[in-house]
């Protein structure tokens, strides 16, 4: 699911509520909907309130549409079944993340000396 989605997606950090809806395929009242019944979908919010998905979102809302609508699951087998394991990718992601910023930034160093 990663790789399709990365050479659909133009390269952007970030998509509105309207983008998100159209690669997914599902209506954004189901989005904001679904962000009250998994607690692991929060996007980011601008001082507006405008909500902004990432990459990750995206791939998180095609793996529950699909856990909803091919594999027939609940809600509350979404929940129990992504709910740990979301949460616990999610913190190694952002471990991993510093180490490759820090390790960048080190090659950033040596190659301005």
């Amino acid at each position: 699911m990663g790789e399709a989605l990365q050479k659909e997606l133009p390269f952007k950090i970030f998509y509105k509520i309207g983008e998100t809806s159209r690669i997914v395929g599902v209506e954004p009242y189901v989005l904001r909907y679904w962000e009250t019944e998994f607690p692991f979908l929060r996007p980011k919010k601008t001082k507006t309130g405008q909500r902004l998905y990432t990459k990750k979102d995206i791939e998180t809302i095609l793996l529950i549409k699909k856990m909803l609508y091919e594999e027939r699951y609940t809600l509350e087998g979404v929940r129990q079944k992504l709910g740990n394991r979301l949460i616990s990718c999610e913190r190694v992601s952002k471990e991993d993340i510093i180490e490759r910023v820090k390790s960048k930034l080190k090659e950033i160093l040596k190659m301005l000396s």
